[in-house]
């Protein structure tokens, strides 16, 4: 805890509280403090103006990051013949059907994207309460329920991401690595946040974004000038 608390004091040096920075600033500040043993997350986080209980409030979807979030994505298909032939030479991890579900009704869950083909969500809706929580529920709104397996699986791979407003209001993000270079986590975030500008929801009235921060896994968070990220 004291190191912790020492790494924290020295990622926070020469800041100052409550103040905006340009975007272009901000990546090159905390890149410059992302001093961990391993491949800092640089990650995104915007406080929105909606109340995600009310349907008309609601907020999540899908965006392609252009030089991908640098995390492996480990994928699994519910799939049968052809379309899992194509799934598995697409690069799928993990590909069946019953045998796919006794393995996550069993525990075994290695993976972080789940997709499934149409006909295969009624034996796949026996493990809501598993993938559920977890997120990885195939989704048609998503692409992840899909006959076009292969493109949803070079898509997972390829540096999409999930987005989805908590209770709060606010919806984080991966947005890259520390190793990417300043003009690739540039790109990156203004991609991210203009698909949140983009998905506005219906019912928000007045300012949507209040506030828009930027941190690597182990640094303190910068706030950002919401005028340069997007």
């Amino acid at each position: 805890m004291a190191k912790q608390g020492k790494r924290l004091r020295a990622a926070a040096e020469g800041l100052v509280p409550d103040q905006s920075y340009e975007l272009a600033e901000a990546v090159k500040m905390i890149k410059a403090r992302a001093k961990a043993k391993f491949d800092e997350t640089i990650e995104l986080a915007l406080n929105l103006n909606i109340d995600p209980r009310k349907a008309d409030q609601t907020l999540r979807g899908v965006v392609s990051l252009p030089h991908g979030t640098g995390k492996v994505m480990r994928v699994a298909v519910f799939a049968r013949g052809a379309k899992a032939d194509a799934a598995k030479a697409a690069g799928a991890d993990i590909v069946g059907a019953e045998e796919l579900v006794d393995i996550v009704q069993g525990g075994k869950i290695e993976f972080d994207r789940c997709i499934a083909t149409p006909d295969m969500m009624a034996l796949v809706g026996r493990l809501g309460k598993v993938l559920g929580p977890r997120g990885l529920m195939p989704n048609p709104k998503l692409g992840t329920v899909t006959m076009d397996v292969a493109e949803a699986v070079l898509a997972a791979k390829g540096g999409q991401v999930q987005y989805r407003a908590e209770k709060s209001g606010i919806v984080h993000a991966g947005v890259g690595k520390a190793s990417f270079s300043e003009a690739a986590l540039v790109e990156n975030i203004k991609t991210f946040v203009d698909a949140i500008a983009k998905a506005r929801p219906a019912g928000v009235k007045g300012t949507y974004i209040k506030k828009i921060s930027l941190s690597s896994t182990m640094g303190v968070g910068l706030k950002l000038d919401q005028s340069t990220a997007l």
